[in-house]
């Protein structure tokens, strides 16, 4: 039981978490947030903002860039 609970809860990233591995500034998620706009994120209890790890994975491949030297994903 501990187990699943310690894997679900990795999961779910706090803000600073993802302005770390996004390289976005905190205020930048507060503020697209507050726009409705930006990455989807959870509110969990009280006022706490969790993001789904998997939502930021596919944010960040979704914004890979490929030169011509290594070719890219197919069509």
């Amino acid at each position: 039981m501990v187990e699943e609970i310690k894997k679900i809860a990795v999961q779910y990233l706090t803000e600073k978490a993802v302005s770390l591995m996004t390289g976005r500034a905190l205020s930048t998620l507060r503020n697209d947030r507050s726009q409705g706009r930006g990455l989807p994120y959870v509110v969990m209890i009280g006022r706490s903002i969790r993001y789904d790890l998997k939502d930021i994975q596919e944010y960040m491949e979704s914004r890979k860039v490929y030169t011509s030297d290594v070719p890219g994903p197919g069509p």
